[in-house]
Formats: structure tokens, sequence, C-alpha cells
């Protein structure tokens, strides 16, 4: 244990938020989301797991230490419900709260059509592998900066 660190964020995950730059975006996947096959093709080229955890609970632990992308719209994204892409799964809404906490304000995320965002996570920094059994419960974040001290 580390003080000031969530404890849910694991060795492997914080050493990838930790090389991330900023722009960089990151993956976080439901338990049925072709994850090991799509990991191999991003940046950090492993899955990183954080199994016992929901999508929300994996935002939130991830946020708490990870900057979002404030100078871009696409700064969070979630996927679309295939049919329906202005429908809003309840696992969504929970993780849209998770980042209206951490940006201390309400930054709707977009919509991802369900082929895109396989394209798009396999352009990202890394894939983190949740234990989210309800559908749709995969996101993108985008990293952004931290300002310098004053």
């Amino acid at each position: 244990m580390l003080k000031g660190l969530d404890p849910r964020l694991n060795a492997e995950v914080l050493y990838a938020l930790r090389a991330m730059g900023h722009g960089d975006t990151l993956i976080i996947a439901d338990s049925n989301f072709p994850s090991e096959a799509i990991a191999r093709q991003t940046v950090f080229g492993e899955l990183l797991r954080m199994d016992n955890l929901t999508s929300a609970q994996a935002a939130e632990a991830v946020l708490s230490v990870l900057p979002l992308d404030t100078f871009v719209d696409d700064f969070a994204g979630r996927m679309e419900i295939v049919g329906n892409a202005t429908e809003i799964a309840p696992v969504q809404s929970e993780v849209q709260m998770v980042i209206d906490v951490a940006e201390g304000k309400s930054r709707p995320m977009i919509s991802i059509e369900r082929f895109a965002f396989y394209d798009l996570a396999k352009q990202a920094f890394a894939v983190i592998q949740t234990g989210e059994r309800r559908f749709y419960g995969c996101f993108m974040l985008r990293k952004g900066v931290i300002a310098p001290e004053e």
C-alpha cells in the first residue's frame, strides 16, 4: 500500500498510466470485450486487469490519478448500444457520474459505434479489463495534462 493512492490501482495499471502521454487513450473494458486480442495491438501490448471491479469502480480509481484532456470534445467515450445510439445504459450513467465528479462539472462522454470502438481500442495506449458483467461497460478515456505549480 502507498499513501495517497487508491488501493484498487495495481502496480501494472499504475505503470501504464504513468507511461501515457497527453492525448493517449485508455480503454476500460467489460468482461465480454475481446480485451486480450485487442490489448496485444495497443501501444502497451499487454492486457491490464482490474478483474474484481465494475467499470465505474475502475474508472473512479483511474481518474484519481489520471487527468482527462480538457482541450478536446472526445476526452471520454462510451460504446454505443447497438440499434440505439442515444440510449444510456445504467453502467454508462455510473461512469458518467464518476467523470463528472472527477472533472468537477458535467462533461458528457461522446458516443462511439461498437465496431468503431473496437478500431479505436486497437489504437489505444492500453486496455484494462474489469470484472464488469453488464453489457456496454466499455469506455475510452483520453489523458490530459497536469498544469505546473504557480
